[in-house]
Formats: structure tokens, C-alpha cells, sequence
């Protein structure tokens, strides 16, 4: 193992936001890490082909690499960093890092999410280990959590804050009753929205956190494809406001369910109570509620994203690493997606919840009455009405875009697919104009232990 007289060497390859704020912190806080930790993080390499940001930052010129290959020839280069992102060029970093001999750490949850059972296989192959702290929640240290401090329970439950673009998005809409497009204009103007916010306000990110963190939690390898993923660009300003008035707040959740025939995974906007504890998570913030069988529940709370955070990660790894307990775990847990057997996923129309149902009916008599006949014959059981006298805001508002009077309807617990069964239905009627919109509400899972 290394030490004060035996210096750790590190190689770094990608020098943006997160890669800049890496190396920054090994470079500057180098006293602060030996006198924690007792090593000597060297700082060799910083491959990019760009250094701008780099020297921006006053990092030492001597280190600057365009090639990947000397960081790899360098016998005392212990760990590559991957904070390129992306798939093609992150991947050949990945693999020939592992087949130079070397520990690789990295915040790339796309890649993991779609080839982390292959890289960590030639990981293992080659006697390396995969570190990937700064992959799911920034700064959050959710990955430890789950292979080491948690690693007594079963875990029966996963629910997220993991796309702090989307919190910051919905915060804006939700506290100060911004248009969803003024939201994300604000976000990417504060810097927590991408140019093309697509990957993020699709849900795609955050399917990919879900997919690894499942994976983790349940101890099997996550098909990605068969996570159900909806975003919040067609959230309608109208139903935040009507779920406000039920006592509801709008997240998008990433939800991981324990049920006795299976993994239910989905990431989608949900309901959850004022009361709930991830209700007051706000702007940019991320957290994520675990629910094992020994501990109960527990929550993980903090920025998400961010250079400075998504680098306390990294180095958090980098000194597993250079301790050796990254590799020791890499060998011994039977967590990693190589090894684990594959996950059983059910599909969506299986899962059981609550419900939000909102349409728009005309002032026809027996409306409501043709409502309640389709609800119960698909065994469906209304627990709350609320219905307005119409108003010309919401009749002409663009967010619904109907004419017509809205019904909302909170349903007690029911089998979603009987519930899009009865959507469709309903939508048929003469007196409903436009489909129904329906969101999940999401009660507190309960504990067992």
C-alpha cells in the first residue's frame, strides 16, 4: 500500500467541470488528504485535448497529456479517472486503462447503466477494480452506502431525487408557479440545465442512476430497457396546482420496489405528501430514501451534481483505491453486475399505487356517473373528488389546453394497468374532451423490521 514515502500516481482524462474540480482538489488539498488518510495522492497526468479549463484553474503545465499512452506507460500510475462522459471515447479509455493493469474510477452513469457488466468483467479479469462513487448523486456517498453500510439489510425499496435539474425545474413550477419552459430557461441560466436538456428532462438520467443503484441494492444485473421511463416535459402547470391543493407536491422519482415476484423500476413524475420527507428537497438538490429490513428507513441528502461535489466522490474513490479496500470489495461482494445473476423486472402495468386522474368533462348530465361505472368495473375505488366551478384561467390556460370543466380524482390502491385500461375508456366518452392525464401518487413505504 502506498504512503507518505511511496506516492500514489493518478492519471486523469478529461478536464472539464468535473475532471478541472478533481484535480484541483488533489493538487490543493494534498496536505489535507495525506494528514486524513496517511497516503500521497500524485497527481501524473491530465489527459484532454483541450487545456483550457485546466489553465484556467493554475494546474501544473508539466502534467498536460494529449495521449492517453504515457499515463499508461507510467508504472506509477496506480488509477485512470474517466470524466469524459459519453459512451465511445469513455469506453476505449475504460477498457485500455484495464488492459494496461490499471484501477479505473469514473462518474459515468450512462456507460455503467449500459456496459457496466462487460468493463467490470475485464475488470476482474485482469485483477483491477471499477470506482464509480460520482456515478449516481454527486456528492451523495449512496454508493458506499449500499455495499458497505448497508450491507446487513435487504433492501426492500429505493426512492430518489436523482436529476437535480428536473427538482430545480419543478421547484420553480411547484413554489413560484413558473410555466415549465420559464423553469428551464431559469435552469439553464443558473447553470443546472444542459444547452439540450433532453437526457434529463426525458428521465433517461436518471433511469441510468436507477439501473445501477437496483443493481446494488438487489444484488442483480439491471436490463435498462425494461425500467418504464417518463419525464417531466409534459407535465401540465394546471395538475401541479390541482395536486397543491390535495396536499401534493411533483417530483420526479426514481423508484425501485421489492414485490414478491419481482423488481418493479420506474422513473416518472409522482405525488408524494407535503409530509414526506423528500417533499422539501428543493432546486438543484438531490436525495434518495433507502428502506432495508434491519435499519428501516434511511435517507441520503445533498447536491447532486456540481464540480466540487461530483469531485469530493472521485478523490473519496481515489483513496479507496490506494488503500486497497476498493479492490478488496471489488473481489468479495457479490453485488457487481458480472457476477450478479439477473434481475426478475416487472412491467409497469403490474405495479400497485395510488392515483391522480384529471379530465376535462362538458357540462353534460351523468358525467360524473359514467366516470364512477368505468372506474368500479376495473376495480378501481375512488378516495377524493375535487372539482371547480369553471373558470376561464384554467378553460383557456395552454398548460391544459381544453375547454371544459376539470375532474380530479385520487384513487385508492390499484393495479395500473387497470387503471390505462379504464383512461382509455373513459376517454371515449362524448362529454370528456382531450385524454385524461394520470400521475402516480406515492406514499411512504412502509417499514418491515
Amino acid at each position: 500500500m502506498p504512503g507518505q514515502d511511496k506516492p500514489f500516481g493518478i492519471a486523469i482524462v478529461g478536464c472539464g467541470t468535473v475532471g478541472g474540480s478533481a484535480a484541483t482538489l488533489l493538487v490543493r488539498d494534498s496536505r489535507l488528504l495525506m494528514e486524513r488518510t496517511g497516503l500521497k495522492l500524485e497527481l501524473r497526468h491530465i489527459v484532454d485535448v483541450d487545456f483550457a479549463n485546466a489553465r484556467r484553474l493554475g494546474l501544473p503545465e508539466n502534467i498536460f497529456r494529449r495521449k492517453l499512452d504515457e499515463a499508461l506507460r507510467d508504472e506509477q500510475t496506480g488509477v485512470v479517472v474517466e470524466l469524459i462522459g459519453g459512451l465511445g471515447a469513455a469506453m476505449e479509455t475504460i477498457e485500455r486503462a484495464i488492459q494496461a493493469g490499471k484501477c479505473v474510477v469514473t462518474a459515468n452513469k450512462a456507460l455503467l447503466a449500459q456496459h457496466g457488466a462487460e468493463l467490470f468483467a475485464q475488470a476482474r479479469k485482469r485483477e483491477v477494480s471499477v470506482g464509480f462513487e460520482a456515478s449516481c448523486a454527486g456528492g451523495i456517498p449512496i454508493i458506499r452506502a449500499l455495499t458497505d453500510g448497508l450491507i446487513a439489510n435487504r433492501i426492500d425499496a429505493i426512492y430518489g431525487i436523482v436529476n437535480g435539474t428536473c427538482n430545480f425545474i419543478l421547484t420553480e413550477m411547484t413554489q413560484h408557479g413558473k410555466t415549465y419552459a420559464d423553469a428551464l430557461a431559469e435552469a439553464q441560466k443558473a447553470g443546472f440545465a444542459e444547452a439540450d436538456p433532453t437526457l434529463d428532462v426525458s428521465g433517461g438520467d436518471s433511469a441510468h442512476k436507477l439501473a445501477i443503484l437496483a443493481g446494488l441494492a438487489f444484488a442483480g444485473r439491471i436490463d435498462l430497457d425494461s425500467i418504464h421511463v417518463e419525464g417531466i416535459d409534459r407535465l401540465q402547470s394546471c395538475d401541479i396546482t390541482f395536486g397543491q391543493e390535495l396536499g401534493y407536491i411533483i417530483k420526479l422519482l426514481a423508484i425501485a420496489q421489492r414485490q414478491s415476484d419481482g423488481l418493479s423500476l420506474r422513473v416518472r413524475p409522482a405525488f408524494i405528501s407535503k409530509e414526506h420527507p423528500l417533499a422539501w428537497v428543493s432546486g438543484p438538490f438531490n436525495a434518495v430514501s433507502v428502506y432495508g429490513h434491519a435499519t428501516g428507513h434511511t435517507m441520503y441528502y445533498g447536491r447532486g451534481a456540481g464540480g466540487m461535489p461530483t469531485a469530493s466522490a472521485v478523490v473519496a474513490d481515489l483513496v479507496s483505491v490506494a488503500l486497497g479496500s476498493q479492490q478488496s470489495a471489488f473481489r468479495h461482494l457479490r453485488l457487481w453486475p458480472d457476477v450478479a445473476p439477473p434481475a426478475t423486472q416487472l412491467p409497469i402495468g403490474m405495479v400497485r399505487s395510488r392515483y391522480y386522474i384529471r379530465t376535462i368533462c362538458q357540462d353534460k348530465p351523468g358525467t360524473f356517473a359514467q366516470l364512477a361505472t368505468i372506474l368500479a368495473k376495473h376495480q378501481i375505488s375512488i378516495s377524493s373528488l375535487l372539482q371547480h366551478e369553471p373558470r376561464e384561467d384554467i378553460q383557456n390556460s395552454q398548460q391544459c389546453g381544453f375547454k371544459g370543466v376539470p375532474v380530479v380524482i385520487t384513487t385508492y390502491r390499484s393495479v395500473e394497468s387497470s387503471v390505462r385500461q379504464a383512461l382509455a375508456e373513459i376517454d371515449k366518452l362524448d362529454s370528456i374532451s382531450g385524454p385524461s392525464v394520470c400521475i402516480g401518487i406515492v406514499d411512504e413505504h412502509e417499514e418491515n423490521f
